[in-house]
């Protein structure tokens, strides 16, 4: 059963606790049409029964139609049990497509959904990857007042590979522009139990972004759980933006 546990952790982890950069929060508000997104970051995620990394990996995010963006992640994942050997080798990728049916106005926020798959690219008998493919659908809202933003929502992932289990997830994010290069921010995010044998857990991150220029930012959080199962988590990132007539989204909504 240790064995079992270990495992589904490690495929758990893996592919799991990323969502909208650099938080495990997500928002609606999709790339500008005809504009592009790319992210070369790592992130990872410490518990009691080892080290999960996702890095170097690239996420790379298109405006296809307005309202709408197709979503690609490619990974590179490494997993450390506790007392064991690292293994490493491509993770499992992830696609999406984010479809905002809702944009804000003065009473009203902005609402998308962001239905994923992650594939099974990566080797899950190394504990590398699920196993199988598995899918999040989760509904994010967003609202913006001065320099002041706020989004969150949540929804389901379904997952049928061996040791793990369909769970909920959710969370909500409050962060602030400090001028014309610098947003911080908060979120709590919490998750049911993703694995058979496991739990779920409550988690406060904290972090933001560095708008250089150009469309040139670095990206950067880290927090750890308080409730449930223990989570010590970061995620670091260098982002680019642009498209046609140069028009560069702000680091007050970099996603």
């Amino acid at each position: 059963m240790w064995t079992l546990r270990l495992l589904a952790l490690g495929l758990a982890l893996l592919p799991g606790l990323r969502a909208g950069p650099p938080y495990l929060t997500d928002d609606p508000e999709p790339v500008d049409f005809r504009h592009g997104e790319a992210y070369l970051f790592a992130t990872g995620d410490r518990t009691d029964v080892g080290a999960a990394v996702n890095g170097p990996a690239v996420e790379l995010n298109y405006g296809v139609w307005p309202d709408t963006q197709l979503h690609l992640v490619l990974p590179v994942a490494r997993f450390t049990p506790a007392g064991g050997a690292t293994v490493s080798g491509p993770g499992d990728a992830e696609f999406g497509v984010k479809y905002r049916f809702a944009r804000e106005t003065a009473a009203r926020p902005q609402a998308g959904l962001f239905p994923m798959i992650e594939l099974p690219t990566g080797n899950a008998d190394r504990g590398l990857g699920n196993g199988r493919a598995w899918f999040r659908v989760p509904l994010w809202l967003q609202k913006s007042w001065g320099p002041w933003t706020t989004y969150g929502g949540g929804g389901e992932a379904f997952n049928s590979a061996p040791g793990q289990r369909n769970h909920a997830f959710g969370g909500w994010l409050l962060q602030r522009d400090l001028g014309s290069h610098l947003t911080l921010g908060g979120e709590l995010f919490a998750q049911a139990a993703d694995a058979v044998d496991g739990r779920g857990f409550a988690a406060v991150n904290l972090g933001g972004s560095y708008h250089f220029n150009g469309g040139f930012s670095l990206l950067f959080s880290a927090g750890r759980s308080v409730r449930g199962e223990r989570h010590t988590l970061w995620y670091l990132a260098l982002y680019w933006t642009g498209g046609p007539a140069a028009k560069i989204q702000t680091i007050g909504s970099v996603r």
